[in-house]
């Protein structure tokens, strides 16, 4: 499985990205790394909740009618888990399953 990092977000938003859920409460994610798999770009991002369970947010990255960036979330199980994947052999590509 080939991936080439990417860098859209960061290019227009900088590191920290602003999210708002349905009751429009705003969480500050810091980006923490872009790639392109199967010709969609994802981005992992992490808040400080998700810090403190060491846990990440993965979100498809894709463009509006406008130009305009905006991250979905991953509705397919097999995609989330394959890009989950990824993002670990990126960051932790030394270790073996255990």
């Amino acid at each position: 499985m080939s991936t080439t990092l990417s860098d859209v977000l960061r290019k227009a938003y900088g590191d920290d990205i602003i999210l708002f859920d349905e009751q429009n409460e705003s969480t500050v994610y810091h980006l923490l790394k872009e790639f392109v798999y199967d010709n969609r770009t994802y981005a992992v991002l992490q808040s400080d909740e998700l810090k403190k369970e060491d846990e990440v947010a993965v979100f498809r990255v894709t463009q509006n009618a406008d130009g305009e960036y905006e991250l979905e979330t991953i509705e397919d199980d097999d995609e989330y888990e394959t890009v989950s994947e990824l993002y670990d052999e990126m960051v932790f590509p030394d270790q073996d399953d255990l």
